[in-house]
């Protein structure tokens, strides 16, 4: 994934499912490097985790 379709995920309302390593999670944001983001797992954990963008895939 690149950063533009990152940015339009964030300012989107729609509900974009983004698949990390095949798990679902949300973007929380892009991080000021430009290569990573950082994220969580949908769901009741709300753990976050930094990583890199091309690794993201949207469903």
């Amino acid at each position: 994934m690149d950063t533009r379709r990152i940015k339009q995920i964030l300012s989107s309302s729609a509900d974009i499912e983004v698949k990390y390593n095949g798990v679902s999670i949300w973007i929380d944001q892009l991080n000021e490097d430009g290569r990573t983001a950082t994220v969580h797992l949908r769901g009741p954990l709300e753990e976050r985790t930094v990583v890199e963008i091309n690794e993201l895939v949207e469903e």
